[in-house]
């Protein structure tokens, strides 16, 4: 969500631009995000970044922007809704959309599933006529109401031009999958021997015009029922005497608010949407074994890893699933090894070392950002809270001071946080990842080899990583490493930008005067002067050699906690047997890597403290259970804890951050019980016995020495996707193999195929045929499935019905 403009007026006194507003995300109606309030404009600039893995089916993305009630209730202004089916559309481009009126009747989710039938009935006076059967089953996904399970109830209806004769069911209680049963029977045609003058004017020939129309909605007792959905079936469409038994996508009202989209405004969003179908494991094996080999590929040029970021040298995201690969399998180092050498032998001068965006420099940032996570968190989180809570005033620029303001408490201000940060960082060699520093430790021996007179080079090798494309972009952007939930307000935004350029100079290698003229504003350029320029010196060398040398490390001190996640969520009372709302109270869950604990509220002292260790298993929990979405459950030797998390993202984050952390716990159970244990039995299992083994097999976890959640299978058919997309540049590269093998003339003719590395042209050829086999073998498999797809009208592939 990147900014709004033209923002509308809503309903009441107040204009808009009095008012405050925020933009939500939503998977149909079940918000997963929420941006910061925006102060009083009709232009709000929110410039938010939400990353996230899409955990359950959805029909719409949607967005909506509200203006921030004071005494009240939000009030929506508009929204942007996009089918599912249609986001690969938007996906990678930046577009403005009118904001659409947000209504009641249009704001629906989920399925229902009818069996329908027209008899054909034989009267005692021996006249034939029609009767209708319509049976609610049941209904699955419908929303949640005020974050609860609704309470629903369905009404069936036979609308036609001189009729409507509607029916409803039982009201289910707190259940968005209700299960109904219901059968309902309507009379269609009377037979022959009734006149025209009958009440009832429906003749045979007005089927065509009938139809079935199923509403959804959720009662409210004291207040008006909320609409769900509907959907409406044509009668024409059943055979008589055949059975019609379907899953249908529940459907908005026509009947909405007829305001104009042009007067409330735009929103203007960047979209990236990837949705892969992943074949069964034993499908990518080829594929992964050509990607895993490459490092052992003489030249590595030749190598498929190496072929696939050349033809993605415009795509940075592209090299993503590779490292992943790599990664997950311990061929990282030799492969990055391999390729940083053949950058080396291509760089002239030793200053100028690992500044491009190559393939090289890509698959390290890659890897930083996935290893180095927690590692900066320990090092950085601290004091960008810090910065960003106490939002103290660090502005040395003296055009853009204010009024008040006073440069040298500015200047004081700013050289304690610079002084904390690089503090943090050089004295964080004993939480440096391993695989970190081996890579740092290849990257300087190869240096060293290829600049032998230069004694700096080893040190810029390193450096130009781990400060410049590690520690000072997260600074720059903490919400783009986890540091922060939000983007920075402009003022603090504004600290950390003179912050990280500080870090940037003091982290790199060369001579002062080089580092002074790295700055173009002369302001930065006296406060660098300001550092104690040997001492700084010292301190990176040291933290340089103790990240990138062959001793081994030993920690001066205990390991830190870090935060791994934290936020509210509601958590059942221990020992309740009843299950009243009451039982479920509003707390701050908190997990690091050594304990998890949940406050009354932030910041609050612990109610109740659990060592990570004694975490047994993570599961998620039966809606059934207590009647609750997004429930989950933290397994302990006692009782289990159960929480209810705020959406299904949430939900889904919460259970991969508790099972990675306790992952390797020695007690970990190999099966659990997907319910709750009341009324003397486990309700998953009926099993009597509080002590019963699980009846569930646990979720497999993967024991890796990095810990990292890889799905090998996802990753290598994001490949496979990748190169699909990209045929036309594979037929380049082997044109240009062919034609570099054949031709034996002048080199000019290389011109053309320069965006490709290509040492050998021969093996790489042979490379590129391999690739191709593969991936016409892949082909064949997705083809084969895509034949056996669900049948329409089933739960996986419903039937999208009429809308009113």
């Amino acid at each position: 969500a990147s900014e709004a403009k033209n923002l509308g007026p809503v309903s009441g006194p107040n204009r808009l631009k009095d008012l405050c507003t925020f933009c939500t995300i939503s998977l149909d109606q079940e918000e997963v995000f929420r941006t910061k309030v925006f102060d009083k404009s009709i232009t709000p600039f929110y410039g938010e970044d939400f990353f996230f893995e899409i955990p359950r089916p959805f029909q719409f993305l949607s967005f909506y922007v509200y203006a921030k009630g004071v005494f009240q209730r939000d009030l929506p202004v508009g929204k942007v809704s996009i089918r599912k089916d249609d986001l690969c559309r938007y996906s990678g481009k930046d577009d403005w959309f009118n904001l659409q009126p947000v209504d009641p009747n249009t704001e629906v989710q989920g399925k229902v599933h009818l069996e329908m039938r027209l008899n054909e009935v034989i009267t005692d006076h021996g006249s034939t006529g029609q009767h209708l059967l319509v049976k609610i089953i049941e209904c699955k996904e419908l929303p949640l109401i005020s974050g609860q399970n609704c309470d629903p109830y369905a009404t069936v209806s036979l609308v036609g031009p001189a009729r409507s004769d509607q029916k409803k069911t039982k009201v289910k209680k707190k259940t968005s999958n209700p299960y109904f049963e219901e059968t309902f029977f309507f009379e269609v045609t009377r037979s022959s021997s009734y006149s025209r003058k009958s009440q009832f004017p429906v003749e045979e020939e007005d089927i065509e015009k009938l139809e079935i129309r199923v509403d959804l909605w959720n009662n409210e007792n004291l207040a008006q029922d909320v609409f769900l959905g509907e959907t409406r079936v044509p009668v024409k469409i059943l055979q008589s005497d055949h059975m019609h038994k379907a899953w249908y996508l529940l459907q908005p009202k026509g009947t909405g608010s007829k305001s104009k989209s042009d007067d409330l405004g735009q929103l203007r969003l960047k979209l990236t949407y990837i949705e892969d179908t992943v074949l069964p494991s034993t499908c990518y094996t080829p594929l992964c074994n050509l990607l895993l080999k490459s490092p052992d590929v003489k030249p590595i040029s030749a190598s498929a890893a190496h072929i696939l970021g050349d033809i993605f040298r415009e795509r940075y995201e592209a090299v993503l699933p590779m490292v992943r690969l790599l990664l997950y399998h311990s061929r990282f180092v030799p492969f990055v090894s391999a390729v940083a050498a053949l950058e080396l032998d291509n760089t002239q001068e030793a200053n100028t070392i690992f500044r491009g965006n190559s393939l090289a420099t890509r698959c390290i940032d890659d890897m930083m950002k996935i290893v180095g996570k927690s590692y900066l968190a320990v090092t950085l989180k601290p004091v960008i809270d810090e910065i960003c809570d106490s939002n103290k005033t660090c502005e040395i620029d003296p055009i853009k001071l204010k009024e008040g303001d006073n440069v040298e408490v500015n200047k004081e201000n700013l050289q304690v946080y610079v002084q904390k940060v690089f503090s943090s960082i050089t004295q964080s060699s004993s939480n440096c990842p391993p695989l970190m520093c081996d890579v740092f430790r290849s990257l300087r021996h190869l240096a060293c080899k290829r600049f032998l007179g230069d004694p700096h080079v080893q040190y810029s090798a390193v450096s130009s990583f781990v400060f410049l494309r590690f520690f000072a972009v997260a600074v720059l952007s903490p919400h783009s490493f986890q540091l922060r939930s939000h983007h920075p307000d402009p003022e603090i935004a504004r600290t950390l930008t003179l912050i990280s350029k500080t870090i940037q100079t003091l982290g790199s290698w060369g001579s002062l005067s080089k580092k002074l003229s790295s700055f173009k504003e002369s302001y930065m350029y006296d406060f660098y002067k300001s550092f104690q320029e040997e001492k700084c010196i010292e301190k990176v060398k040291k933290f340089l050699d103790e990240i990138s040398s062959n001793v081994s490390k030993e920690s001066s001190r205990q390991e830190d906690a870090v935060v791994l996640k934290e936020g509210e969520v509601q958590k059942r009372t221990q020992g309740k047997k009843n299950f009243s709302k009451r039982n479920f109270k509003k707390r701050w869950l908190r997990v690091t890597n050594k304990e998890l604990s949940y406050h009354k509220r932030k910041g609050k002292e612990a109610l109740c403290t659990i060592s990570v260790k004694n975490i047994q298993a993570v599961e998620k929990l039966d809606e059934s259970a207590f009647n609750r979405k997004n429930m989950f459950q933290v397994v302990l030797s006692e009782k289990p804890l159960y929480v209810q998390a705020g959406n299904c993202v949430e939900a889904s984050e919460w259970l991969e951050i508790l099972g990675q952390v306790s992952r390797c716990n020695e007690g970990r159970l190999t099966t659990y019980h997907s319910s709750n244990y009341t009324a003397g039995a486990w309700q998953c299992c009926k099993n009597q016995s509080s002590s019963a083994p699980g009846c569930k097999p646990c979720t497999i976890t993967m024991l890796a020495n990095l810990q990292l959640d890889i799905d090998c299978d996802r990753e290598a058919e994001r490949i496979f996707s990748l190169l699909s997309s990209n045929e036309s540049k594979l037929q380049n590269m082997e044109d240009a193999c062919a034609s570099m093998a054949v031709y034996q003339g002048p080199q000019r003719e290389q011109e053309e195929y320069s965006k490709f590395t290509i040492q050998e042209p021969k093996e790489t050829f042979q490379t590129l045929k391999q690739l191709r086999n593969v991936m016409e073998e892949l082909q064949r498999q997705h083809n084969s499935r895509n034949n056996i797809t669900a049948q329409y009208g089933s739960l996986d592939n419903p039937i999208v019905g009429k809308t009113s």
